[in-house]
């Protein structure tokens, strides 16, 4: 048995209350995780957030890093998987949604070259036709080269259905943080109170004035390799940054604080009562991105969530898998 610390007084304190003892799967990709009990969501940051509460998960297994471009690539040359984005969508299902946006196609980061409204998205937001995992900013870019960043353009049905093909599933909102805390319960961070990128750069993350100017101080615009940065406290790489990260949760914009052991979050028709009609119940999305700044989207944390179309995919959002325990 080896317990793994954090190197910090933080990783120390939590195993008073949360013991996390975790082993090598007999897959080197996944970190197997005998779970515990952790606080859940922050009081100190944005308002779908909260409440902090007490969440016990039992155990499970999690891949190390997010699904590559060549992992998906695999499992579309065998099942012959076509994604939401490389499909139109049925006027019938959404009905008073502009033609163009159901083309096949998906959302799309477009750097503005000057300073815009942060408070409106669509400044630095497009949809595009043909945009898709192959293609992530549309259909003359390429993922050539990038085989092993995180594949993007990718919706919650396309993770789900990867994952199974996988021998796997989606993790809960709550297996998802309790992983990415690494041991290190109520901490802002995976590795801890504090980011101070003197120190190095710990996760993939924008620099400069969102969404105008990207130093590229970490030397990425755009996605990194996966494990390009430092591990959290259970060997997991990404759990900040990177991209998002679908899990197997329904959207609604807070925590219900009952039931509290293996919570898989709420149903289908309360997700529903929350969204636009138009579009339907969202799902859950943790961990931030390569566009999450301190200045508009300190999203790169542990609590952090944020809310993700069934049906449209961006190339800030991937997954990464879990797996259940043999009992």
């Amino acid at each position: 048995m080896k317990i793994l610390y954090a190197g910090s007084a933080l990783a120390a304190a939590v195993l008073l209350t949360a013991v996390a003892f975790w082993f090598s799967s007999d897959d080197d990709s996944f970190v197997r995780l005998d779970g515990g009990t952790f606080q859940m969501g922050s009081d100190r940051h944005y308002r779908e957030e909260r409440a902090a509460h007490q969440v016990t998960v039992g155990p499970f297994e999690i891949q190390k890093t997010e699904v590559t471009n060549a992992e998906f690539a695999e499992f579309v040359a065998e099942t012959n998987y076509v994604t939401t984005a490389e499909q139109d969508l049925d006027p019938q299902n959404y009905p008073g949604v502009a033609a163009y946006l159901l083309k096949a196609g998906s959302m799309v980061f477009a750097q503005p070259p000057d300073t815009v409204d942060t408070n409106d998205f669509r400044k630095w937001w497009r949809y595009v036709a043909g945009a898709n995992w192959q293609h992530p900013t549309g259909p003359k870019s390429t993922i050539d080269g990038l085989e092993n960043h995180p594949v993007v353009q990718i919706s919650p049905e396309d993770a789900a259905a990867y994952a199974k093909w996988a021998g796997g599933r989606l993790p809960t909102e709550a297996e998802w943080e309790f992983a990415a805390r690494g041991g290190l319960n109520d901490a802002d961070y995976t590795w801890g109170k504090d980011y101070d990128p003197s120190q190095g750069w710990k996760a993939n993350s924008w620099q400069g004035k969102f969404p105008s100017t990207d130093t590229k101080d970490d030397g990425y615009h755009g996605t990194a390799p996966v494990g390009s940065y430092v591990a959290n406290g259970y060997g997991l790489f990404d759990m900040a940054g990177n991209v998002w990260e679908h899990v197997s949760d329904w959207w609604v914009p807070f925590h219900a604080t009952g039931g509290n052991k293996n919570p898989q979050g709420p149903d289908k028709a309360t997700a529903a009562t929350y969204a636009n009609p138009a579009f339907g119940p969202m799902h859950v999305v943790k961990g931030g991105s390569w566009l999450c700044a301190p200045s508009y989207c300190l999203r790169y944390r542990p609590a952090a969530r944020q809310q993700a179309e069934t049906s449209l995919s961006t190339n800030h959002i991937g997954f990464r898998i879990a797996r259940d325990v043999p009992r």
